[in-house]
C-alpha cells in the first residue's frame, strides 16, 4: 500500500539522518547558534562613538556642553588635545569618528545671551553611519540650547511655535535588533532546508542508492514526499526553537498568533523545499548542491528581500525583481506578527502569494525530478 510504502521510507529517511554524524549539528546546533550571532551581530544601532575634544574655552560652560554628550549613553570621549590643527590626525588613523571642536569665547557668547557656535568633524567614509551620528550629536544640542533658553525666559512654550511631539510604534526603544532578529528567523529556515533537501537527494546520487530506489515499487510520488516530509518536520522544529531563543533568549515577545505563524512558515517551506528538489536535479555532487544554494539563490533573495538593504531605496528595476523573492512576504509576515500583531486580515496579500509561489516552485520542481528519475 501507498502508506506503508512512504512509512518505509521515511524511516529510511530518518535513519540516514540520524546517523550521519555531520548532519546533526547542521540540523540542530547550527541554527541556534546562527541566530545567537547574528542576533547580536545584526544590529543597526550606533553605540559607543569614540570622539576627540578639543575644548578651547575652558570654561563651565564648554565644560557642561562637552558633558550633555558623554552623558547621551551615545558618545565616549577617547582623546582630548589643545591643538586645533592635531584634530584631523586623529580622524586619518581612525581613532575616533568624531571630533568635537569648542572655540574661544564659546561661554562668553552664552552667558551674553549670543549665538555661540562649535564645530565638529565626522568621518564620512561609512555614509549611514555618518548619519546617525550628526543625527545624535543634532539632537544634544538642541537639547543643550533649549535648556539654556528655558533658563532666560522661564516656559519657553509661551515663545509659541511648533512642538514636536513623536512615539514610536511596536518598538518604542528603536532597538534595531527587534527588527532584524525575526528575519533571521527566516534565513534560517530558507538554509537549513533548502541546502538539506538538496544535500540528501544528491547524496543519494553520489552513493548509488538513488538508481536502487528507481527499481523499487516506490512509485515518483511516494519517493518524493518520503524525502520531503523529513524536512518539512525538521523545518517546524527549527521555528520552535528559534521562536524559543527569540522569546527567552533576546526578550521579543511574540505579539501576534503562533499558530497563524506557524501556518505561513508552512507556506514558505513549499518555496524553501521546491528550491532544495530543485538544485539536486542540476548538481551531481554536494559541494555543488551547497554552492549553487548559497550563492545562486540565498544571497540573491537576501539581498533583494529587503533583509539587508530597505526595498525603497533600491532602484526601480531592482524593486520589480524583488516581487518575485518569496522570502520578500515572509519577511514581511514574520516581522509584523512578532513585532505588530497583525492577523491574517493584515497579511492576507503576503499569505497568498507565498502559498501561490510555493505551490508552482515545488509542483515545478517535483516535474523536473520526476523527469530526470524517468
Amino acid at each position: 500500500m501507498t502508506v506503508q510504502r512512504i512509512q518505509a521510507m521515511l524511516k529510511k529517511e530518518f535513519g540516514q539522518i540520524l546517523k550521519d554524524k555531520r548532519m546533526l549539528p547542521i540540523i540542530f546546533v547550527a541554527p541556534v547558534l546562527q541566530l545567537i550571532f547574528l542576533g547580536f551581530a545584526a544590529s543597526l544601532d550606533v553605540k559607543n562613538i569614540s570622539f576627540v575634544l578639543c575644548d578651547l574655552d575652558k570654561t563651565q560652560e564648554s565644560r557642561a556642553f562637552v558633558q550633555s554628550f558623554t552623558n547621551s549613553g551615545y558618545f565616549e570621549m577617547r582623546y582630548s588635545t589643545e591643538e586645533y590643527t592635531s584634530v584631523g590626525e586623529y580622524l586619518d588613523q581612525n581613532k575616533v569618528s568624531m571630533a568635537l571642536i569648542i572655540p574661544h569665547r564659546f561661554g562668553d557668547h552664552l552667558l551674553r545671551r549670543e549665538p555661540a557656535t562649535v564645530q565638529i568633524l565626522l568621518d564620512g567614509s561609512e555614509g549611514n553611519t555618518t548619519a546617525i551620528i550628526m543625527n545624535y550629536a543634532n539632537q544634544i544640542i538642541t537639547r543643550f540650547s533649549t535648556e539654556k533658553m528655558a533658563k532666560v525666559v522661564g516656559d519657553i512654550k509661551k515663545l509659541g511655535g511648533v512642538s514636536l511631539e513623536s512615539r514610536a510604534w511596536y518598538n518604542p526603544t528603536l532597538v534595531s535588533r527587534k527588527f532584524m532578529v525575526p528575519g533571521v528567523l527566516v534565513l534560517i529556515l530558507l538554509l537549513t532546508t533548502m541546502n538539506l533537501t538538496a544535500m540528501a537527494v544528491v547524496k543519494e546520487k553520489e552513493i548509488g542508492t538513488l538508481e536502487q530506489l528507481l527499481v523499487t515499487p516506490l512509485r515518483p510520488v511516494e519517493m518524493i514526499l518520503g524525502k520531503l516530509i523529513p524536512f518539512i518536520i525538521i523545518g517546524f522544529m527549527n521555528v520552535t526553537v528559534v521562536l524559543l531563543v527569540l522569546s527567552y533568549g533576546f526578550d521579543i515577545p511574540i505579539r501576534g498568533s503562533v499558530p497563524l505563524l506557524f501556518l505561513l512558515a508552512g507556506f514558505f517551506l513549499l518555496t524553501t523545499l521546491g528550491l532544495g528538489l530543485f538544485i539536486s536535479t542540476i548538481s551531481n555532487t554536494q559541494q555543488q548542491a551547497m554552492m549553487l544554494g548559497l550563492f545562486g539563490i540565498m544571497s540573491p533573495m537576501m539581498y533583494l528581500s529587503g533583509f539587508v538593504f530597505p526595498i525603497e531605496n533600491m532602484p526601480e528595476i531592482l524593486q520589480f525583481v524583488s516581487l518575485g523573492i518569496p522570502m520578500r512576504y515572509f519577511l514581511v509576515i514574520v516581522r509584523s506578527i512578532i513585532l505588530k500583531g497583525s492577523g491574517l486580515a493584515e497579511l492576507w496579500f503576503e499569505a497568498a502569494m507565498l502559498l501561490s509561489m510555493g505551490v508552482v516552485i515545488l509542483a515545478a520542481s517535483v516535474l523536473r525530478f520526476r523527469e530526470k528519475m524517468d
